[in-house]
């Protein structure tokens, strides 16, 4: 037993993609083309196999090799390829960048309130822009497919026709009948498996494993529609602990969390994408079956794409992944796409899906807790966390007792294990070895019948380990073990039935793993871009996986909790569907800026926001611009937009040349796709909501235009500057007019080093107000060199821009 369960959990664990290490042999390979340049999709594919025939010696060889043909968000192909055969085909003028396939990873009833998004509209200034709720906006959700007979999806005739401009379609496939599982509210449902057979080998099905069809069945793509989009649905509340979700005479048996579920745009449309499967207990996601599910998205007409997966972020330049790829076309036909920033944190550098076209998403935690009272068998009481256990009463011994060395993993089992733990509850402390999921399997493993798991209060969150397990802090694991050692009797501990408690711990706080900035891949622009709720959300669960989707967990819930960015992603792709349906001109670096300007760095009361993992004050690389404020959002004051020829000049500053930036931005009469005059232009002026300037050893002048879309056309903004430490900021002009006939206007920052920050990075912002709309514009500097003039260099730069800002400077 405890060696199958080690087989399991090794399993459970690893998510790296296969990859052989003769490079000879084919992988899928993505060939990335740029646009369609209005080609049809018959006109594409054919010159796509002619491009590939070069590398080929027969027709037919290259038409076998061909796994997708990407023909209408942009143009491309994916193919079997050797290494020598990619070599040369990088070689032709047509392509922009090719790359090995790789296999991604995957990454509710409070949140929405928690947020003041509450179903009872307060008062008629919100009501108009709530009422809408993303009403005939189509949400695209790229993940492991949807369980169609979830509450979250159904059609209870609320909802209009499906929107004429929809052009997908809901296809066929195991256990997924299109009559039955698609309405007006999942209105389209493809899945893709080239990529992941090709490299991973044929779908295992057998027993319901999965399932060769959009249907879900492991539970994370139902999640992530559901958080997004579901459908208003109560009495939704998380069984798992207490049996199978029925109490006597068929009434609901509510559970933890109790209430309404709702996604944030409830009357929004949904479209999913199966791009991630089931196998060995792992969710794998091939780049080129996302870059054909991108493509199809595109020509469906989503409105919003919404991807909670990612791969460790990879040291190389921007358009080598599938995500990039795709939502860089997206953004240019008008669809926002939504990323989570993944699971790698607390560490520095490790946040992915970094490009600026993207919205990229922290997770931090809402108010909502789960006590639960331990007794130890001295009549001593403490409050721990959980959702799985009932009242219960039982022995209880240490780790020390049970594994080699205490540390509470497979490996440390031994012989005398099973009759040390059979029946008990065991002390267990967090290890980088031995998280509360192993730690819980472990103690199952040698027979034991429940889990204590102490751990920092940083890392301390709740999940359903399969077996009852209680979390605590680790001065309350210490004090449960000075009992177990100094008792004179056989230590007991008695667990209390856990309960759900709201709005009495402060909240947000950054979850311990979300993935922190700054961007490997692109230093100068801010990443991840906002945070949004991550952890421990209720949202809709397929009735077939297991809560814990171990094998030995035979339990079926409706509704299940998960934690990860993963979660927080859909509360953003819901907001931005809501945006969108208030807002439909507004393109997606207008919403990305509605967002980010009016998301906040406090928690509830009224403190700084914590950065769970390090137990400091978060900043902009744990959250980017902060938390999303879904009202603020929808009348922000002021956007910073991007138009076609900033991203020209940002693709100049990358290193593209004129003939690849014409493959890769849309054609356009008046759009000028040269870099002249912007040669030796920095990444950093992109119209982006936030400034950062990672290596600041001279004086530097950044400039941005903003966009009056406030009720007021005669707004006047003031400009307030927060310089970073060891800088000093100036802006000019400090004051925005605006007209009915002029609803733009730049303004410009000056930041000069004022002291060494010896690779620190120090944080400040600048923030635009009328008296009622509050623009915040984070500002991240680290200053590598201290020059000897001074603020007389920021004096000198700033008169050859503009005389009145070096009176400004001056009188500063």
């Amino acid at each position: 037993m405890a060696v199958f369960l080690l087989l399991l959990i090794v399993s459970f664990l690893s998510c790296h993609p296969i990859q052989s290490t003769q490079e000879s042999h084919s992988h899928v390979h993505i060939v990335y083309l740029g646009h369609n340049d209005g080609l049809n999709a018959s006109l594409t594919a054919s010159f796509h196999l002619q491009l590939l025939s070069r590398v080929f010696t027969k027709p037919d060889e290259a038409r076998d090799a061909i796994l997708y043909s990407y023909s209408y968000g942009f143009s491309g192909f994916a193919a079997m390829l050797n290494a020598t055969q990619a070599a040369k085909l990088s070689e032709a003028e047509e392509v922009i960048s090719i790359f090995r396939s790789r296999m991604l990873e995957l990454h509710t009833t409070r949140s929405w309130d928690f947020m003041g998004l509450s179903l009872h509209i307060q008062n008629e200034q919100s009501a108009g822009m709530q009422l809408k709720y993303g009403d005939d906006i189509i949400v695209g959700i790229l993940d492991t497919g949807v369980w169609p007979e979830s509450q979250s999806f159904r059609d209870d005739g609320h909802l209009g026709d499906i929107p004429s401009s929809w052009r997908g379609t809901c296809v066929e496939g195991e256990k997924f009948d299109p009559a039955t599982a698609c309405n007006r509210k999942l209105i389209g449902a493809r899945y893709y498996l080239a990529g992941f057979e090709s490299e991973v080998g044929p779908l295992n099905t057998t027993g319901g494993a999965e399932y060769r069809s959009p249907r879900d069945r492991v539970g994370h793509g139902t999640h992530t529609a559901s958080t997004a989009v579901g459908a208003v649905s109560p009495n939704a509340s998380y069984v798992g602990g207490l049996g199978r979700g029925i109490a006597r005479g068929g009434a609901p048996l509510l559970g933890f969390a109790s209430g309404t579920a709702r996604g944030m745009a409830p009357k929004a449309r949904v479209a999913v994408y199966k791009v991630c499967w089931f196998k060995d207990l792992t969710g794998r996601c091939s780049d080129a079956d996302i870059l054909a599910a991108f493509d199809d998205a595109l020509r469906d007409g989503v409105h919003v794409i919404s991807a909670s997966l990612g791969s460790t972020p990879p040291l190389m330049p921007l358009f080598m992944t599938s995500t990039e790829i795709g939502a860089f076309h997206a953004m240019q036909l008008g669809v926002p796409a939504v990323f989570s920033a993944g699971n790698d944190g607390p560490d520095a550098s490790m946040v992915q899906n970094v490009s600026p076209w993207v919205i990229t998403v922290a997770a931090s935690t809402i108010d909502r807790r789960f006590p639960t009272v331990i007794t130890l068998g001295n009549n001593v009481s403490l409050v721990g966390e959980s959702f799985n256990v009932n009242d219960a009463k039982m022995r209880l011994v240490e780790s020390g007792s049970v594994f080699a060395d205490g540390s509470c993993s497979f490996d440390q089992l031994t012989n005398g294990s099973r009759a040390a733990a059979s029946g008990k509850i065991v002390l267990c402390f967090y290890t980088t070895t031995a998280s509360s999921g192993v730690a819980a399997l472990a103690v199952y493993a040698a027979g034991g019948a429940g889990l204590i798991f102490a751990e920092t209060i940083s890392r301390r969150s709740t999940q359903d380990n399969f077996l009852p397990t209680v979390h605590v802090d680790l001065r309350q694991g210490t004090r449960i073990l000075d009992y177990i050692r100094g008792s004179s009797r056989p230590p007991t501990v008695h667990f209390s039935p856990s309960r759900t408690l709201v709005g009495k711990s402060p909240a947000p706080a950054v979850a311990y793993f979300s993935s922190r900035g700054p961007s490997s891949i692109s230093p100068y622009i801010l990443k991840p871009d906002v945070t949004a709720p991550g952890v421990n959300i209720l949202a809709a669960w397929p009735p077939m996986s297991s809560p814990t989707v171990i094998p030995l967990d035979k339990r079926s819930v409706m509704w299940n909790f998960d934690s990860g960015t993963s979660m927080s992603c859909p509360h953003v792709s819901g907001i931005v569907a809501v945006v969108r349906a208030v807002h439909p001109t507004w393109s997606p670096a207008a919403i990305k800026s509605a967002l980010m300007t009016t998301a906040y760095m406090y928690d509830d009361t009224s403190d700084v926001m914590l950065a769970g993992g390090t137990l400091k004050a978060a900043d902009a690389f744990d959250v980017g611009a902060g938390h999303v404020d879904p009202l603020r959002a929808l009348d922000p004051g002021l956007v910073y937009d991007v138009g076609a020829r900033g991203h020209v000049l940002f693709l100049c500053s990358l290193g593209y040349t004129r003939y690849q930036i014409r493959q890769m931005v849309l054609p356009s009469p008046s759009l000028d796709t040269s870099c002249a005059g912007a040669g030796a232009a920095p990444e950093y002026d992109l119209n982006y909501p936030a400034i950062v300037l990672p290596r600041l050893n001279a004086t530097v002048t950044v400039k941005r235009t903003v966009t009056n879309v406030g009720p007021r056309r005669d707004a006047v903004y003031h400009a307030a500057v927060v310089s970073p430490h060891g800088a000093r900021a100036a802006v000019w002009p400090p004051t925005l007019a605006f007209s009915p006939y002029h609803d733009t206007a730049s303004y410009y920052v000056t930041v000069t080093p004022a002291k060494l920050s010896r690779g620190r990075y120090d944080f400040g912002e600048i923030v635009w107000s009328d008296g009622y709309h509050r623009v915040r514009t984070p500002l991240v500097v680290r200053v590598t060199t201290m020059p000897d003039t001074g603020i007389a260099v920021a004096v000198a730069a700033a008169r050859a821009m503009d005389t009145r800002t070096a009176t400004e400077l001056q009188d500063s």
